[in-house]
């Protein structure tokens, strides 16, 4: 996955994003409805699941609206960094609802194997087709800012893997159209559940490591480390710390002893523009002369 790192969209592209969530929302949820009504009037699990699995994701397009807004509000006394953590938790809390999803699919599809009902494959193929435009078209909206924030990735995955798994239904109402083989109709569910899982763990593992303050994917301490104490000027580093602010920025802290103390004000600078390049937005450095004993290395601050 592409580190977070700091990206601050110009007006132009917060309001392409704001419409991107608005019109996947809308199209979503007006499928999920269609889809629901076909799955119950012609008894498809595929398609229930396909619906219960496109309404999960409503609701993580709905949460990562709501991240995108908040990680835009400004800092207070009391949020000293604003509300932009708020992205790291529901990123997590999309990935819960996911896997969450998906084990209903599985239940429902196991149970459905041992108790088949008859399917009309033509329509479900018809419904699911729609599905593949709708949710290719959702992710489209999403393609070019995905690189830069973990929601916005996220709302691109399920959607593209939602089209995928809208093929699957497809392929499914044709076999069961042309053979009569009811149970691809479950099995298709099936397949859905595994493309929830497989996003889902991976959305999970991402969300829970930056919501721990864990190094960001994609940055190496020892990288940053390195091109810190290469600064002319720099005789050591030590205590170094980078954790995400949100899925979007990342921050740092790091001890640096200088030997050259008129050249501090332009080391500091240069460092920040480095890190910078690194995907380190916010850099916090505490100098100290170079041989002298570290101030606040107490024990356990490793």
């Amino acid at each position: 996955m592409p580190h977070a790192h700091a990206h601050h969209p110009h007006p132009s592209r917060t309001a392409a994003l704001n419409r991107a969530f608005a019109w996947g929302i809308v199209l979503n949820v007006a499928f999920v409805a269609a889809e629901c009504v076909a799955g119950l009037w012609y008894g498809s699990i595929g398609l229930l699941s396909d619906a219960g699995h496109n309404l999960s994701d409503v609701a993580g397009l709905v949460l990562a609206l709501v991240a995108f807004r908040l990680a835009r509000r400004r800092p207070t006394a009391r949020y000293t960094y604003g509300y932009k953590k708020s992205t790291v938790l529901i990123s997590l809390l999309n990935s819960l609802l996911l896997l969450l999803a998906a084990g209903a699919i599985v239940v429902e599809s196991i149970l459905r194997l041992r108790h088949p009902v008859p399917v009309v494959g033509a329509a479900v193929a018809w419904t699911a087709g729609a599905g593949v435009a709708i949710n290719g078209f959702t992710a489209w909206l999403f393609m070019k800012e995905r690189r830069h924030d973990l929601n916005v990735r996220g709302a691109y995955l399920h959607m593209a893997a939602d089209a995928l798994v809208s093929a699957g239904v497809v392929i499914s109402g044709v076999v069961i159209g042309r053979t009569g083989w009811t149970p691809a109709d479950p099995i298709a569910g099936l397949v859905v559940a595994a493309v929830i899982v497989a996003s889902g763990w991976s959305l999970l593992r991402d969300s829970l490591r930056l919501a721990l303050d864990g190094v960001p994917a994609g940055i190496d301490p020892g990288r940053i480390e390195a091109l810190i104490a290469a600064e002319e000027g720099v005789a050591a580093v030590h205590h170094l710390h980078v954790w995400a602010v949100s899925t979007t920025e990342n921050a740092l802290t790091v001890h640096v002893a200088v030997g050259d103390l008129p050249r501090l004000e332009t080391i500091r600078r240069r460092l920040r523009e480095r890190l910078r390049e690194e995907g380190v937005a916010h850099a916090t450095f505490e100098f100290e002369t170079a041989g002298a004993p570290c101030t606040g290395c107490g024990e356990g601050d490793e």
